[in-house]
Protein backbone atom coordinates (compact mmCIF):
# COMPACT_ATOMS: atom_id res chain seq x y z
CA UNK A 1 0.00 0.00 0.00
CA UNK A 2 2.98 2.27 0.92
CA UNK A 3 4.83 1.88 -2.72
CA UNK A 4 0.95 2.55 -4.43
CA UNK A 5 1.05 5.45 -2.38
CA UNK A 6 4.50 6.81 -3.25
CA UNK A 7 3.79 6.04 -6.99
CA UNK A 8 0.40 7.58 -7.27
CA UNK A 9 1.79 10.74 -5.73
CA UNK A 10 4.70 10.46 -8.08
CA UNK A 11 2.17 10.15 -11.01
CA UNK A 12 0.12 13.13 -9.79
CA UNK A 13 3.10 15.21 -9.43
CA UNK A 14 3.63 15.10 -13.18
CA UNK A 15 -0.07 15.64 -14.18
CA UNK A 16 -1.22 12.09 -14.39
CA UNK A 17 -5.16 11.71 -13.51
CA UNK A 18 -4.20 8.29 -11.35
CA UNK A 19 -7.64 6.08 -10.38
CA UNK A 20 -6.81 3.40 -7.79
CA UNK A 21 -7.53 0.00 -6.81
CA UNK A 22 -6.85 -2.53 -4.50
CA UNK A 23 -6.98 -5.74 -6.36
CA UNK A 24 -7.91 -7.15 -10.23
CA UNK A 25 -11.36 -7.63 -9.60
CA UNK A 26 -11.48 -3.79 -8.47
CA UNK A 27 -9.66 -2.91 -11.55
CA UNK A 28 -11.83 -4.66 -14.17
CA UNK A 29 -15.17 -3.09 -12.46
CA UNK A 30 -13.02 0.26 -13.05
CA UNK A 31 -12.11 -0.51 -16.55
CA UNK A 32 -15.56 -1.45 -17.52
CA UNK A 33 -16.93 1.77 -16.22
CA UNK A 34 -14.01 4.24 -17.61
CA UNK A 35 -13.32 3.54 -20.87
CA UNK A 36 -11.03 6.16 -21.51
CA UNK A 37 -7.99 4.35 -19.83
CA UNK A 38 -4.86 4.24 -21.27
CA UNK A 39 -2.43 2.51 -19.21
CA UNK A 40 -2.44 0.02 -16.05
CA UNK A 41 -0.18 -0.66 -13.48
CA UNK A 42 0.22 -3.36 -11.48
CA UNK A 43 2.25 -5.51 -8.77
CA UNK A 44 2.51 -9.04 -9.56
CA UNK A 45 1.22 -10.25 -5.96
CA UNK A 46 -1.85 -8.46 -5.13
CA UNK A 47 -4.78 -9.32 -2.89
CA UNK A 48 -7.23 -11.43 -3.94
CA UNK A 49 -8.39 -14.49 -6.27
CA UNK A 50 -6.10 -13.17 -9.22
CA UNK A 51 -2.13 -11.96 -9.08
CA UNK A 52 -0.96 -9.24 -11.77
CA UNK A 53 -0.04 -11.38 -14.33
CA UNK A 54 -3.75 -12.56 -14.49
CA UNK A 55 -5.03 -8.79 -14.47
CA UNK A 56 -2.58 -8.04 -17.24
CA UNK A 57 -3.59 -10.68 -19.57
CA UNK A 58 -7.67 -10.25 -19.05
CA UNK A 59 -6.95 -6.52 -20.16
CA UNK A 60 -4.79 -7.78 -23.02
CA UNK A 61 -7.34 -9.72 -23.76
CA UNK A 62 -10.56 -7.26 -23.58
CA UNK A 63 -8.94 -4.00 -23.47
CA UNK A 64 -5.92 -4.44 -26.15
CA UNK A 65 -5.41 -0.94 -26.83
CA UNK A 66 -4.51 -0.29 -22.97
CA UNK A 67 -0.81 0.16 -21.90
CA UNK A 68 0.07 -2.47 -19.19
CA UNK A 69 3.08 -2.22 -16.91
CA UNK A 70 3.90 -4.64 -14.12
CA UNK A 71 6.00 -4.76 -11.03
CA UNK A 72 7.34 -7.01 -8.00
CA UNK A 73 10.35 -6.89 -5.73
CA UNK A 74 10.28 -10.98 -5.78
CA UNK A 75 9.57 -11.55 -9.02
CA UNK A 76 11.88 -11.35 -12.65
CA UNK A 77 9.95 -11.31 -15.19
CA UNK A 78 11.18 -12.55 -18.83
CA UNK A 79 9.49 -9.58 -21.48
CA UNK A 80 7.42 -12.47 -23.01
CA UNK A 81 6.24 -13.37 -19.69
CA UNK A 82 3.60 -10.21 -20.04
CA UNK A 83 0.82 -9.84 -21.96
CA UNK A 84 0.63 -7.87 -25.73
CA UNK A 85 3.65 -5.07 -24.88
CA UNK A 86 3.14 -4.80 -21.43
CA UNK A 87 6.59 -4.12 -19.38
CA UNK A 88 8.35 -5.25 -16.24
CA UNK A 89 9.02 -2.57 -14.49
CA UNK A 90 11.12 -4.66 -11.04
CA UNK A 91 11.53 -3.06 -7.61
CA UNK A 92 12.90 -1.10 -6.25
CA UNK A 93 12.35 1.32 -9.30
CA UNK A 94 13.04 5.28 -8.83
CA UNK A 95 10.20 7.39 -9.24
CA UNK A 96 11.35 8.60 -12.80
CA UNK A 97 11.91 5.14 -13.92
CA UNK A 98 7.97 4.60 -13.18
CA UNK A 99 7.26 8.00 -14.76
CA UNK A 100 9.35 7.75 -17.59
CA UNK A 101 7.98 3.99 -18.99
CA UNK A 102 4.63 5.36 -18.06
CA UNK A 103 5.34 7.69 -20.78
CA UNK A 104 7.26 5.62 -23.27
CA UNK A 105 4.47 3.15 -23.11
CA UNK A 106 1.31 6.12 -23.38
CA UNK A 107 3.92 7.74 -26.58
CA UNK A 108 3.03 4.22 -28.22
CA UNK A 109 -0.82 4.46 -27.97
CA UNK A 110 -1.02 8.11 -27.71
CA UNK A 111 1.82 10.23 -29.30
CA UNK A 112 0.14 14.12 -29.67
CA UNK A 113 -1.79 13.06 -26.35
CA UNK A 114 -0.93 14.93 -23.12
CA UNK A 115 -3.66 13.91 -20.99
CA UNK A 116 -4.07 10.03 -19.52
CA UNK A 117 -5.33 8.03 -17.17
CA UNK A 118 -3.15 5.45 -15.10
CA UNK A 119 -4.49 2.63 -13.18
CA UNK A 120 -2.12 1.83 -10.13
CA UNK A 121 -2.85 -1.02 -8.21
Amino acid sequence: MFIRMIAVDALQERGFSILEASDAQEVLEILERTPATAIIFTDINMPGKTDGLGLATEVAKHWPDIEIIVTSGGVRLDPADTPDSGKFLPKRYANEQLVTLVRKQLARKLPSSGASKVRPT
